[in-house]
C-alpha cells in the first residue's frame, strides 16, 4: 500500500451550495488534505469549506489558473506527493478518484485527465459551445505535440514535483492547456481515463455557462497551445 502524501485542490468561485453536496462525498481516508481554494467568493464558499474539516486558502486576485496554483503550493507546503485538481461544482466524480489515481500511484503515468466526453458521461453536462472548443483545443495538442486526447478536463492527477518542474505561468483559463501541451514536451507520459462527468450540482458555470466566458476560455486556451509550440523536451 502506497505511503504516498495525497491533496485534493479545489478551486472554488461562489461555490457555497455546490460544496455543501460535494465535500461529504470526499472520503476523509482517501486524501490527507482536501483544499478549497477561495477566490474571492461574495457567499459562503470559505465557510462551508472550513465547516466540513478542508484547509481553506484565499486568493483574492481572480483567475483559475492563479487559484489552482495557490492550492498546489499550499499542498506542497503540506507535505504532498501527489495533488489532485477537480472542480468545486460537483461535476466532477469523486467515486472516480481512485481509478485516477492508480497510474500515478503505480509508476504508470506522471499525468492522469479526465475525460467529460465518453459514455459514461451523464448527458448534458458539457455545453456545445465547451464541447466544441475543447474538441478543437485537444485536436491542437495532437497535431503540435503528439499527444491523443479527447478533452481537456480540470479533473487531473500529477506529482508535485512533476507539476513543480513544468513551471506553470498561465494564471488565467490556460492553466489546464499549459500543463498538458509542457508535460508532452517534456515527455511525461500522459494517460487519459474516461470520467462519471455530472452536471453541475447548483447555479451556473462561470465559464460555460455564458458566451462570452466560453469564448474568452476558448482564446486562452488556443493561445496557449500555440505559444508553446516549437521544440520538444523543454518546459519553459
Amino acid at each position: 500500500m502506497s505511503t504516498e502524501k495525497v491533496a485534493i485542490v479545489i478551486p472554488a468561485l461562489n461555490e457555497e451550495a455546490a460544496l455543501r453536496s460535494l465535500l461529504p462525498e470526499l472520503t476523509k481516508d482517501f486524501a490527507q488534505w482536501i483544499i478549497g481554494v477561495d477566490d474571492g467568493s461574495t457567499d459562503g464558499t470559505a465557510s462551508v469549506g472550513g465547516s466540513a474539516g478542508a484547509v481553506v486558502a484565499s486568493e483574492p486576485v481572480r483567475g483559475y489558473g492563479r487559484n489552482c496554483l495557490k492550492g498546489f503550493k499550499r499542498a506542497c507546503s503540506l507535505g504532498a506527493d501527489i495533488v489532485i485538481f477537480m472542480d468545486g461544482d460537483g461535476s466532477d466524480d469523486p467515486t472516480d478518484l481512485p481509478m485516477l489515481l492508480a497510474p500515478i500511484s503505480e509508476g504508470r503515468a506522471d499525468i492522469v485527465i479526465g475525460s467529460r466526453v465518453s459514455t459514461l458521461s451523464e448527458q448534458g453536462a458539457i455545453a456545445p459551445q465547451a464541447r466544441l472548443g475543447n474538441w478543437l483545443v485537444s485536436r491542437l495538442i495532437r497535431l503540435l505535440y503528439g499527444v491523443r486526447l479527447s478533452d481537456i478536463g480540470s479533473f487531473r492527477v500529477i506529482r508535485c514535483s512533476s507539476l513543480e518542474e513544468l513551471k506553470m505561468r498561465e494564471m488565467t483559463f490556460g492553466w489546464p492547456v499549459e500543463m498538458l501541451v509542457k508535460a508532452a514536451r517534456a515527455r511525461y507520459r500522459i494517460i487519459e481515463l474516461p470520467i462519471h462527468y455530472r452536471r453541475r450540482s447548483s447555479g451556473r458555470s462561470k465559464v460555460a455557462g455564458t458566451i462570452v466566458g466560453s469564448l474568452k476560455a476558448a482564446y486562452y486556451m488556443v493561445r496557449t497551445t500555440l505559444r508553446y509550440a516549437g521544440a520538444r523536451g523543454t518546459h519553459g
